[in-house]
């Protein structure tokens, strides 16, 4: 199966470089190498092989190259500067994929020595958008997750043995890649809360009491989590910038298999983690400025979700597990703001309008996102 990314790179090739960035395990590496497959003389090369490592360092492919796919390079000292003269003084035939995640991150981190010599391609799980028809399954997305593996695999027990690995292995090792981290143990704990905590507002000082460390050191893990393309935060939408970005967020699994919750926490960690997919592939592909935030009153009313472009409510969305009640709360957001309003149910037997709120079935809402 091809990722909705596949051609989209192949036309991206002939203009730029390409930064393909993502979770591990994703399908980066698969994707990369299939690409290259389609030119007759392209090179991968992984900064962690040692042999490869000495070609890219000595610049040693043949000038005949086509493509050259370079994985793990960020681990390269100085590597943005070796990249740019790379690509500054490549042969017009050569065309660049750079491959990796966590500390390879976006055009505002990468500084001006790269402005404007590649696009950005960001890989997430698998979803219901991406899926063919015949292979699209709800409800072994919502256990399993969207990570190729674990919802290819032939049984539950093999799912779970890689989650446990995958899990193990990002905190053991990655995230020295991210920064030295004293207490792996606490950190592990402040993993395992935000599991029980997913579609909720999160206090960063009521889990610090939890785990007996400060809440600047929950805070700092949880910046780790999100480099590593574990979680990602979702903050309420405000026109006051500095306000959002210091009240709760919620937080989010990249797999939704971690989700511990119960199954409303898990459909809404799915409907998240496709949200989000969709609206990286619009910044991405189309150069809009999109934002995913969810809403909140002083009083504590709340909306699940709400689509920001440039600034203002696009589109606001409710999750619930069965219909076809969406809820007074949502709209009364819509009365208030005009803001269009819908509600994505797991389990709804006819789409329909209630009043100002569209009313989905999971299945083909999530189907009907950009990807």
């Amino acid at each position: 199966m091809d990722r909705a990314q596949h051609d989209r790179i192949l036309k991206d090739l002939e203009k730029k470089m390409v930064f393909l960035t993502g979770p591990r395990q994703v399908g980066k590496t698969w994707l990369a190498k299939n690409i290259a497959g389609r030119f007759p003389k392209a090179v991968y090369l992984n900064y962690d092989r040692l042999e490869d490592r000495g070609i890219i360092e000595g610049e040693r492919w043949l000038d005949t190259t086509d493509l050259l796919v370079l994985d793990e390079l960020h681990k390269m000292p100085d590597w943005k500067n070796r990249l740019k003269g790379i690509y500054d003084t490549r042969p017009a035939s050569l065309r660049i994929l750079v491959t990796g995640s966590a500390r390879l991150e976006t055009s505002r981190q990468l500084g001006d020595s790269l402005a404007g010599r590649f696009f950005r391609h960001r890989l997430l799980p698998l979803s219901l958008a991406e899926l063919p028809p015949a292979d699209r399954d709800l409800e072994r997305l919502m256990r399993r997750g969207g990570f190729p593996e674990p919802y290819l695999a032939g049984n539950e027990v093999d799912a779970e043995r890689w989650r446990m690995q995958y899990i193990d292995g990002l905190i053991r090792t990655d995230v020295f890649d991210i920064e030295r981290v004293h207490d792996l143990r606490a950190m592990q704990l402040v993993l395992e809360l935000l599991r029980l905590r997913v579609g909720s507002p999160v206090s960063y000082s009521s889990i610090a009491r939890d785990v007996a460390v400060s809440p600047n050191t929950v805070r700092k893990f949880v910046g780790i989590l999100e480099a590593l393309y574990v979680v990602f935060r979702v903050t309420p939408h405000s026109r006051d910038i500095a306000r959002s970005l210091l009240s709760q967020p919620k937080i989010y699994f990249f797999d939704t298999g971690m989700v511990a919750g119960d199954e409303g926490a898990r459909f809404e960690n799915l409907v998240a983690v496709s949200l989000l997919k969709h609206v990286f592939a619009r910044a991405d592909y189309q150069g809009e400025r999109v934002d995913l935030c969810y809403l909140r009153t002083k009083d504590g009313e709340e909306v699940d979700f709400c689509l920001v472009r440039d600034g203002a409510a696009e589109l606001m969305l409710e999750t619930k597990v069965s219909g076809p009640d969406a809820g007074a709360t949502l709209a009364r957001f819509h009365e208030r703001t005009g803001t269009p309003a819908a509600a994505v149910f797991q389990h709804l037997r006819r789409e329909q309008h209630a009043g100002a709120v569209t009313l989905h079935g999971a299945e083909n809402f999530l189907a009907g996102l950009m990807m």
